[in-house]
């Protein structure tokens, strides 16, 4: 004789929680929103700061719509979202420990980084320029053909011939300052900038004659 399947009184009470835990969950998980980046707020934020945070305005120290004049800063305009919000994540961390970008990176919120990040890899960077006559045949070699008996592949073929890198994967280098540039190879040779392994065994490889080199060639790229 066939018997109707039933659940006792403790299962059913245990069922129904279970199914109202799960419609709860579900309903959290459908009002979710993804907050597009908005690069008014960061423009705001980058230009003025936040007092309230003790937040300093970037513009202080990376120049006017992210184009810096000081040569030991980066140029940041025109530079990946992508990759902006990345090192900002960084320097939270023990991989980019920095004295002055590590506090304000703390500072800011998730939100604040991706703000920043949208704002200015929208601005046009202004262009640099080659300094020295005397190696940039050698800082040429290394960007288009690398340094086979050092084992050091072409920076073009991360960084692209231009120097624009490609989004979401390598940083835009084209018109970078020497100085920065010089000062951000020398930091993975060492290992006190240690964030990417593929830059840190690239830098090992090099001499100070070839990271000032390829830093001028750089410079120039447009």
């Amino acid at each position: 004789m066939n018997r109707a399947f039933s659940f006792s009184p403790l299962l059913q009470t245990v069922f129904v929680a279970l199914l109202a835990v799960s419609s709860l969950a579900y309903a959290a998980e459908e009002k979710k929103v993804v907050v597009k980046a908005d690069p008014a707020k960061g423009e705001a934020l980058y230009t003025n700061g936040d007092n309230a945070r003790n937040i300093v305005a970037c513009v202080s120290c990376h120049g006017a719509a992210g184009n810096s004049t000081i040569t030991q800063n980066p140029k940041l305009a025109g530079q990946h979202d992508a990759y902006i919000a990345k090192q900002l994540m960084n320097f939270r961390t023990p991989e980019r420990n920095n004295p002055i970008m590590s506090p304000l990176a703390k500072a800011l919120s998730d939100e604040d980084i991706q703000n920043l990040a949208a704002y200015l890899s929208t601005q046009s960077p202004k262009p640099g320029a080659a300094k020295n006559k005397d190696t940039i045949d050698l800082g040429k070699h290394i960007w288009r053909g690398g340094i086979a008996s050092k084992n050091v592949p072409a920076c073009a073929g991360c960084h692209s011939p231009n120097g624009a890198g490609i989004p979401a994967q390598y940083p835009r280098l084209a018109g970078q300052h020497q100085d920065y540039t010089v000062a951000e190879l020398t930091n993975f040779r060492g290992g006190s900038r240690n964030n990417s392994p593929q830059m840190t065994a690239i830098a090992e490889r090099l001499s100070d004659k070839e990271i000032k080199a390829v830093a001028d060639y750089i410079a120039g790229l447009k």
